[in-house]
């Protein structure tokens, strides 16, 4: 029966991403608000879908830690559903997203015009300064820069390798850091099509104020992340 309903469910998901995906082609050449009030409801869609057929919930936990305006946020990353989900809740989230994923037909052209941050992980030094220079224009508006320090996605209750790109832009921003811990993975894993009924959670930390050390402000995103995330487990 689960499997079943995982079947179903990725089949349905992809039908109405693809739907909303042509139906919303005219605002790729509108405002771009457009273009963000389309993903919104999208983004919706996707979380009644996995309550209608895999039984799963979303909570979005911390709410008066959640940014409305400009913001750095730091987030635990164990499959796509952490980039569909943020879009639901945040008004202008902005994600920092590998150069490949532009070749994805739709997804990278919703992408373009939704102004993300494309990185090459590739690009050493030169990478980490147009990460910089690309956050601080994006926040010329108030956007949310949304970026998943371990570059990938993990499997729940194991640690990542935590990449300095966000402390680079904590530093040169100059602003509180914004933390999010999720459980997403219990439910949604990284790879397969198994979804799996519960709660999924998304956990809004008490930001990390600006001006911490490097290292200092490194060792407090990874335990406050790891530590808020491996308690929502045990749900």
């Amino acid at each position: 029966m689960l499997l079943a309903r995982s079947i179903l469910f990725t089949f349905v998901f992809y039908l109405w991403s693809l739907t909303l995906c042509i139906l919303c082609l005219p605002t790729l050449a509108l405002p771009r608000s457009l273009a963000r009030a389309a993903t919104r409801f999208w983004a919706g869609g996707v979380i009644a879908l996995l309550g209608a057929f895999c039984a799963i919930k979303v909570e979005v936990r911390g709410r008066e830690n959640m940014p409305a305006g400009r913001a750095l946020i730091a987030a635990k990353h164990l499959c796509m559903f952490d980039v569909f989900a943020q879009f639901a809740w945040l008004p202008d989230p902005c994600f920092v997203m590998r150069k490949e994923l532009r070749r994805i037909p739709f997804f990278g052209w919703y992408a373009q015009k939704a102004r993300m941050i494309v990185i090459d992980r590739e690009g050493g030094a030169q990478a980490l300064r147009d990460l910089v220079a690309e956050g601080k224009d994006r926040l010329r508006e108030p956007r949310q820069v949304i970026i998943f320090p371990e570059g990938h996605r993990g499997a729940p209750g194991v640690a990542g390798d935590y990449h300095p790109g966000v402390a680079g832009l904590y530093r040169e921003l100059g602003m509180p850091a914004c933390l999010v811990a999720t459980n997403s993975g219990l439910h949604w894993p990284a790879h397969g099509i198994l979804r799996r009924p519960g709660t999924i959670v998304f956990e809004f930390l008490a930001p990390l104020p600006p001006g911490l050390k490097r290292a200092d402000f490194m060792r407090q995103v990874e335990e406050r992340i790891e530590t808020a995330s491996n308690a929502l487990l045990d749900l």
